[in-house]
C-alpha cells in the first residue's frame, strides 16, 4: 500500500486523482497534464484504463436516471435541500 500525502493508499493515487478531477472538472490543461504524466510514469495502457473507468463512472448514474432507477432513501435524504435548491424535481424522470 502506498502512504503518499493525497493518494487515497492506491500506487500513483495522487497522479489518478489529478486526472479524474481535471476531466470532472472540463480542465483540458490539467487532464492534459495528468494524462502525459500517467502515460510517462505507468503507460499508455494504464492510461487508457484510467480514463474508461472515469468514463464508466461518469456513465452510471445517467444509466440509472435514464431507466427510472430510484435514489436510495439515504441518498434522497442527505440531498434534499440540495435538489430543491436547485429545482431538481422540474425534470422528468424515467420512471
Amino acid at each position: 500500500m502506498s502512504d503518499a500525502a493525497g493518494d487515497g493508499g492506491v500506487p500513483q493515487g495522487a497522479l489518478l486523482s489529478a486526472f479524474a478531477a481535471g476531466v470532472c472538472r472540463r480542465d483540458a490543461a490539467r487532464t492534459a497534464m495528468a494524462r502525459a504524466a500517467i502515460t510517462e510514469r505507468l503507460g499508455e495502457a494504464a492510461m487508457l484504463d484510467a480514463a474508461a473507468v472515469i468514463a464508466a463512472f461518469n456513465a452510471y448514474p445517467r444509466a440509472a436516471d435514464a431507466t427510472g432507477i430510484p435514489l436510495e432513501a439515504v441518498k434522497e435524504e442527505m440531498t434534499a435541500d440540495m435538489r430543491a435548491e436547485l429545482d431538481l424535481e422540474m425534470f422528468v424522470y424515467a420512471g
